[in-house]
């Protein structure tokens, strides 16, 4: 017998399902302090690990994924959304310093399906793993009549530890500094909603093939962020690191400016590298302007950290051990009027 609650389009039983098929992701995230398991009322996380720290302080962040969400249900792709989710939120904390410990998901959804929220929280999974974050619980809510049955949306929260004496930031920028460019995968997670309208405005269907792009339009919106906690964990260990800064919406200027203390301004010089195909066809197909496409995507650069001279070779040497392709793209210098742009972008991409 169908119960009431069934019928009014909220469906426990396939709730239960999707918990016991993304058990074996989650479990992959364990961490030695995680003391419970899923489906619990709360995470549990051993902090006890933390009195080694001479004195440790927490971290916290939360975001989601945004419109990205919507090219990921046109196209029935589900397990590389949780790359987005975990990179939005674990590489805010990272930037202050911290070391990410744990992270919960929330999926709020118009129609549980078991499978695709299994997939879902594969990605996510998969992702906190790269992060080397426990995904320590979360929680699926199924709202018929608030969504559709297909459309769903994620959100997250993670909380890290760091070093009082080790934390970074505007405080520690000098001038004479030096800003590394870390390389982004792709749009990773912001401006989704203007190439969203772009491609409508011109008659693009996501399927379309581009063949700079070496594939369709869908699947270069697609390809997940990257994940940069690891890689800047290792520049703080292997650099004298000053400042860092997640390049997020509103781009690479506003967001560097978060980490410049008034005394400073930085200049960035668009000629030390080429962005991706993905941002001159957008610029194109809508006749973006460049500052629009500039306080919007992130042109090719996912993260930066803020370096003394002396430490850009040991820096540009871990990334690359890391894998990551790094470059100097800006120096720091110091201004005498606060009211000034603390960063400016100068000459043309490569």
């Amino acid at each position: 017998m169908t119960s009431a609650y069934a019928a009014a389009g909220v469906d426990i039983e396939a709730g239960d399902r999707a918990v016991e098929l993304m058990k074996g992701w989650v479990a992959k995230t364990r961490r030695p302090e995680v003391l419970s398991g899923l489906g619990g009322f709360a995470g549990l996380f051993d902090a006890s690990a933390l009195r080694g720290m001479d004195h440790p302080v927490l971290a916290t962040s939360t975001d989601g994924v945004g419109t990205k969400v919507a090219i990921a249900q046109a196209l029935g792709v589900h397990d590389t959304i949780g790359f987005d989710l975990v990179g939005m939120v674990v590489d805010d904390l990272v930037v202050c310093g911290a070391e990410p410990l744990f992270m919960t998901d929330y999926i709020a959804c118009g129609k549980v399906l078991p499978e695709r929220i299994a997939a879902i929280v594969k990605g996510i999974a998969e992702a906190c793993a790269e992060a080397g974050c426990a995904l320590l619980g979360g929680e699926t809510a199924e709202h018929p009549g608030l969504l559709a049955p297909d459309e769903y949306d994620v959100a997250g929260a993670a909380t890290g530890v760091v070093e009082r004496d080790r934390i970074i930031g505007a405080d520690r920028v000098r001038p004479g500094d030096v800003v590394v460019a870390m390389e982004s995968s792709g749009l990773h997670s912001n401006g989704y909603s203007l190439v969203r309208h772009v491609l409508a405005g011109a008659g693009w269907s996501l399927d379309r093939h581009v063949d700079d792009l070496g594939r369709t339009i869908g699947e270069e919106l697609l390809v997940p962020t990257r994940i940069y906690a690891r890689d800047c964990l290792a520049l703080l260990d292997g650099a004298d690191v000053h400042a860092m800064s997640h390049v997020t919406g509103g781009g690479l200027a506003n967001n560097l400016a978060r980490v410049v203390p008034g005394s400073c301004t930085v200049t960035i010089d668009r000629a030390t590298w080429a962005p991706a195909p993905v941002f001159g066809l957008v610029r194109e197909l809508g006749g973006v302007s460049q500052p629009d496409l500039e306080a919007t995507l992130n042109l090719g650069v996912g993260m930066v950290a803020l370096v003394p001279e002396a430490a850009v070779g040991s820096a540009l040497d871990v990334l690359g051990a890391q894998g990551l392709r790094s470059w100097v793209c800006g120096t720091v210098a110091a201004t005498a009027d606060a009211s000034d742009p603390r960063v400016e972008l100068v000459g043309s991409y490569r």
